[in-house]
């Protein structure tokens, strides 16, 4: 078990509202009225989630991306949301993250409605937090949910961003649609609508297929078998498709894309990919090309 893991554990006996969800899922869903009110939160820290040669445009609409994925998991349409901004000491740093977050902002119609902004001690990492709002009808699928037999699907293919952050680290100069995928993510609100009222579970992949497939799983009571790992043309032309390149896909950070369950026989209602499947039992399995193979080490980020 990791330390994020043990905290969490801890965590969950103070969130004892039902709202919570027991702290096993990314948002916290609350009833208001005859809807539901999403929310959700979101850190960025210097050196763990980005590059500190990144441009700052490019981390604020980063920082917004990532929580309305968490939205768009849920089927739910933008409310707002809330800023905690930690001052660079640089004015024109600063001003250039924010075009950044207003252009995401914007994009995806959530407006700014405040937070809070700090100043950091000299020389600490610079760290950036997001609290979106948004609202579902009565369809908010959960990790819960998915049931034995389901197919397994994702909405693009992975590893597109662990590629581009590997050539960003290389090149802080580096540009292309794989360093595109890792510094602005796109957050699959319209897909999640029309996913939100027959996925049996759904969530997105910010940690990397194997590790959010095993979590959804695990949430789930059941065992999944990972059988196809999609990849871009861009990956391909650039990695290749071996074994090794398809397992690095499937445990890469910062795609976004949307991982949810569907009944046998169902069709995706968008575009989607399956990439395997779920039965009774329990654990993570792994085929890639028809072989059957032993798990890597490490499945995905975990702090």
């Amino acid at each position: 078990m990791s330390a994020e893991s043990r905290f969490h554990t801890l965590l969950r006996l103070l969130a004892k509202d039902p709202a919570a969800q027991g702290l096993r899922d990314d948002v916290a869903v609350l009833p208001v009225g005859g809807t539901r009110l999403i929310l959700t939160s979101d850190t960025m820290v210097e050196g763990v989630h980005y590059l500190p040669a990144d441009p700052p445009a490019d981390i604020g609409w980063k920082l917004a991306a990532v929580n309305l994925s968490d939205l768009a998991a849920k089927g739910a349409k933008p409310v707002g949301c809330l800023l905690n901004y930690a001052l660079s000491g640089d004015e024109a740093w600063d001003a250039a993250f924010l075009d950044g977050l207003g252009e995401a902002l914007d994009r995806h119609l959530m407006p700014l409605l405040g937070g809070d902004t700090v100043t950091m001690p000299p020389g600490s990492a610079r760290s950036y937090s997001l609290t979106a709002l948004g609202m579902a009808s009565a369809s908010v699928p959960a990790r819960t949910g998915a049931r034995a037999g389901d197919r397994l699907y994702v909405t693009g293919p992975v590893g597109d961003a662990g590629v581009g952050l590997d050539l960003a680290r290389a090149d802080p100069a580096a540009a292309g649609p794989l360093v595109q995928s890792y510094r602005r993510p796109r957050p699959r609100l319209a897909e999640g609508a029309l996913l939100a009222p027959v996925a049996t579970a759904m969530m997105d992949i910010s940690d990397g297929l194997l590790i959010d497939a095993a979590r959804m799983a695990q949430a789930s009571g059941l065992a999944v078998t990972i059988d196809h790992v999609p990849l871009s043309r861009a990956l391909e032309q650039a990695r290749g498709a071996s074994t090794a390149v398809q397992i690095a896909a499937a445990r890469a950070g910062d795609d976004y894309e949307l991982l949810f369950a569907l009944p046998r026989g169902a069709t995706p209602p968008v575009r989607a990919i399956r990439v395997g499947g779920f039965a009774e039992g329990q654990g993570l399995s792994l085929v890639i090309d028809g072989v059957p193979l032993p798990l890597p080490d490490r499945l995905g980020w975990e702090h």
